[in-house]
């Protein structure tokens, strides 16, 4: 899961010459907490965990970015570069709610590629992981194998102690694809009943959280929507 708030301070990050591929980018940061707003999007460099090592994340567009990252190969997650998209829609009033991701993702390291989507009230999170690598795993416990919005998911439930999260584990890695993230809320909603169906969805963000990924490793966002109404 991403948090929300920075809780500890991070070590000396490292110059953008070990992230080659930012050096043509629109806008990059080594910066813990290093943001911008391109095309409608906002990106973060978002390096939140503890015993965190160097990360930095560029840009060309919104929808077109990535991120270097040397972190240790130790346990818990240590960042989570980002995308996010502002939705501030009721999921009753949603008429639509779609995401295309294409991405090029190492074979070694410990992470998730994954959707991170927040009430506006951050009383829910619910995570949609579209491939993982190494030891990592979701909160809570697993509750249903389901078939929704393109993708069939293994679904768990539970907390981390300031909200619920809902993580819908994709069964196969996949590298691209499009997801109707509609059906998913709704079924949150209105078929299990963990949320409420007038819940607004404040932020849609796309990003990969990284729990080691020592000797530096690239992540590349090669193209990525977020839509809804």
């Amino acid at each position: 899961m991403a948090v929300l708030a920075p809780t500890m301070a991070l070590g000396a990050t490292v110059g953008l010459a070990s992230a080659p591929a930012s050096a043509a980018a629109v806008w990059n940061s080594c910066d813990q907490w290093g943001s911008t707003s391109l095309d409608g999007y906002k990106l973060f460099n978002n390096i939140w965990g503890s015993g965190a090592g160097s990360q930095c994340t560029w840009a060309n567009s919104g929808t077109g970015w990535g991120v270097w990252a040397d972190h240790p190969n130790t346990g818990g997650i240590k960042s989570y570069p980002n995308s996010t998209k502002t939705i501030n829609k009721t999921i009753d009033s949603l008429g639509w709610l779609t995401s295309d991701y294409n991405v090029s993702v190492p074979s070694s390291g410990a992470y998730n590629t994954s959707y991170d989507i927040w009430d506006t009230d951050h009383q829910y999170e619910i995570m949609l992981w579209v491939n993982h690598n190494g030891s990592v795993g979701p909160i809570g416990t697993w509750q249903a194998n389901v078939t929704l919005g393109g993708h069939n998911w293994n679904v768990y439930k539970g907390t981390n102690g300031s909200n619920q999260v809902f993580s819908f584990l994709r069964t196969s890695n996949s590298n691209s694809g499009t997801v109707d993230v509609k059906p998913i809320l709704n079924w949150i909603a209105y078929t299990k009943g963990w949320m409420p169906g007038n819940e607004t969805i404040g932020d849609v963000q796309f990003g990969y959280e990284i729990t080691s990924s020592s000797g530096g490793l690239n992540f590349n966002t090669n193209n990525l929507t977020i839509n809804g109404g």
